[in-house]
């Protein structure tokens, strides 16, 4: 089961500390745009001269076939992969070709479509691994132990534990991350994204091998999220009912070209999702 609603578990503070609830209560002036972004590996164009915004406080989905180029794209927002042309412009600083420990200074979170947990470390010490940039102690101080550092090191386990009670984990906080269900270990990794007190937070394929129940749970918690930090969240999903049920704008990409953005019920109706999805013959079929 997903934690309780966000919020009575702690207080979970982050940098953006204004709540933006709802497409009507969200600011108007972008938090992320991407201008003509392409990448293109040889002869390969992965993603084609895209242009995208994010309005601060909105829940975006960026949706398409399999290898239209989704994860691409968040790996060139994430830093994992430079741009081979295109601007990215993330709360006014320009992050292209940033490298991914400054994308995290900057304000950006993530999770993954193959689950990256350190299998061998306990839940508490990867959420601690999300705080680490947080942490100001050098290395040399690290060892001799002054009183600021183990101050330091109180508050950081006390935040992680706050993030594992908050995403219902708090008592699997011992278990090696290796040995959580993999409902866990999904929440898990949100967890350590929500540790580095990300602005935006990129979610790959969240409910992926999740059921039914699992997903409508992690559904409402998302939205939960960002009602209560500001956050603003944008995810990759493959499951229609939930981005059509958490998305206030979504975005199609098909073979690495954008085809269609809109509200879920514009995109729903665009001819041109219903032939990436379904082919060419569906949208005379409807």
């Amino acid at each position: 089961m997903i934690g309780g609603t966000p919020g009575t578990g702690g207080t979970l503070a982050g940098p953006s500390a204004t709540p933006a609830t709802g497409a009507s209560g969200a600011t108007q002036d972008l938090l992320l745009e991407a201008t003509k972004v392409r990448k293109q590996f040889g002869g390969l164009v992965a993603v084609q001269d895209v242009d995208f915004t994010i309005q601060r406080g909105a829940i975006v989905s960026l949706i398409g076939p399999n290898g239209a180029g989704k994860t691409t794209f968040f790996n060139m927002i994430t830093g994992l992969y430079r741009p081979t042309s295109g601007r990215i412009v993330f709360n006014g600083q320009d992050i292209t070709g940033k490298k991914p420990h400054e994308v995290v200074h900057a304000g950006v979170g993530r999770t993954f479509q193959n689950i990256r947990l350190f299998g061998n470390m306990t839940a508490i010490e990867n959420v601690l691994v999300g705080l680490h940039h947080t942490l100001k102690g050098t290395w040399w101080q690290a060892i001799i132990q002054p009183p600021s550092i183990r101050r330091e090191e109180v508050r950081a386990f006390e935040r992680a534990r706050e993030l594992l009670e908050i995403m219902g984990l708090g008592e699997r906080q011992d278990d090696l991350a290796r040995n959580l269900p993999y409902g866990d270990q999904r929440r898990l990794e949100i967890a350590r994204a929500l540790a580095t007190n990300c602005r935006l937070l990129l979610l790959d394929e969240p409910t992926a091998g999740m059921n039914p129940e699992e997903t409508r749970q992690l559904t409402q918690f998302v939205r939960g999220l960002r009602d209560r930090l500001g956050l603003t969240v944008l995810l990759i999903e493959h499951d229609m009912k939930v981005v059509m049920g958490i998305s206030e704008r979504v975005t199609v990409l098909d073979h690495g070209e954008k085809i269609a953005e809109g509200t879920p019920d514009e995109v729903r109706a665009d001819v041109r999702v219903i032939e990436a999805y379904l082919g060419r013959g569906a949208a005379g079929r409807g």
